[in-house]
């Protein structure tokens, strides 16, 4: 059988082709964008949360079942505040990342973690490959 020469040419392209290592730039600027936008929505979200915490209850008529569910709300918000500093931390570091052209990278595999995860997870350090191999080092220990 004979093969023919634009198959065989795309096969002999493919096997030599090397795997990618890094993300292009035009590719950060989208990742970058991407991150500035929930970086923004990120900070709007703690700044909410910290007004609720912040608010001044000192009215004398508070009874004392409406307080305790006051304080449980400030304790749960003030939770959900300290989360969304920690996701503003990890996507300012991610921005950090893309500067340094080191974004996309998995830390422990050191492969390129795939576009889909970034994009629905942008802040990660990890590929599946990776979260699992350190799942099981944790598990070993």
């Amino acid at each position: 059988m004979k093969v023919p020469k634009l198959l065989l040419n795309s096969n002999l392209t493919m096997a030599t082709k090397q795997e990618k290592t890094r993300y292009s730039d035009e590719e950060l600027q989208e990742f970058k964008e991407l991150i500035l936008a929930k970086i923004e929505q990120a900070q709007e979200n703690y700044e909410r949360l910290k007004d609720t915490i912040m608010v001044d209850e000192s009215n004398p008529t508070f009874k004392l079942m409406e307080e305790g569910a006051s304080t449980l709300q400030k304790e749960i918000s003030s939770q959900q505040a300290q989360r969304q500093h920690d996701f503003i931390r990890k996507l300012e570091a991610a921005l950090v990342r893309i500067e340094n052209k080191t974004y996309g990278v998995c830390r422990i595999t050191g492969k390129l973690i795939p576009k889909e995860r970034l994009l629905a997870v942008p802040h990660t350090t990890l590929s599946l490959e990776g979260k699992e191999i350190e799942a099981r080092n944790k598990k070993n220990r």
